[in-house]
């Protein structure tokens, strides 16, 4: 088996490494890979193209994973729970002022604190989510 074509294995062996994990580092190696596979066709000696693998998946991995992080580097986490902020629900259970009560929204149950008393069947506001816990205030009528 010619050694362009044992690179080309290898970068083969690393792209589906790199599709099966989350992390963006074995991709290196694969590109190393097929730069590699590419200068073997000139480089007849083993030992300098294991020589270049290696220096190359140094390079492209110091030099380029700054500039990856910084394209995927997401700023503020969203999730679906952000959604029901500044909906209306239903206090199913009394909240007295800082203790936990119970208020509805659509369908789901949620445990909720206020920094007043609000009474159950009240409608409130969902001002904030904080950990498992909604923050609420009355609604103004």
């Amino acid at each position: 088996m010619a050694s362009w074509q044992i690179w080309l294995i290898i970068a083969g062996i690393c792209f589906v490494i790199e599709i099966a994990t989350v992390g963006f580092l074995v991709f290196w190696f694969a590109i190393a890979a097929l730069i590699t596979c590419i200068l073997s066709l000139f480089i007849k000696n083993i030992i300098a193209q294991f020589v270049i693998f290696i220096i190359l998946s140094i390079l492209l991995l110091f030099l380029t994973k700054p500039f990856a992080k910084k394209i995927t580097k997401c700023d503020n986490t969203t999730t679906n729970i952000n959604r029901i902020i500044g909906k209306t629900g239903i206090v199913t259970k009394s909240i007295e002022s800082n203790k936990c009560g119970q208020v509805k929204v659509e369908s789901d149950i949620w445990t909720a604190i206020s920094n007043i008393d609000i009474p159950a069947g009240s409608n409130v506001q969902i001002d904030k989510v904080d950990g498992v816990k909604l923050v609420v205030s009355p609604t103004q009528k």
